[in-house]
């Protein structure tokens, strides 16, 4: 069954385990997928892209927040008061 491969760079779970950081390095940046028996199994992703997208993916949260708040009464608040 054919599958599609959400990446440029692919490596073996054998080249994973031989070596995991140049496995890593292979992607230069970019995730690398990780074949099993010529299957994909996962994928391997740097720390800085992940971080990445963990902060669009929170980003996006938040825009939705504000579009779905966007309408609502704007609410006096003394600050002070709450000391």
């Amino acid at each position: 069954m054919p599958n599609i491969i959400l990446s440029d760079t692919s490596a073996s779970v054998s080249e994973l385990k031989k070596n995991p950081m140049a496995t890593v390095n292979a992607g230069d940046g970019f995730p690398v997928a990780i074949l099993n028996r010529n299957q994909p199994a996962f994928y391997c992703v740097p720390a800085e892209l992940y971080e990445r997208l963990l902060e669009s993916l929170d980003d996006q949260e938040l825009v939705k927040l504000v579009a779905e708040r966007k309408n609502q009464p704007l609410v006096e608040v003394d600050l002070d008061s709450y000391l």
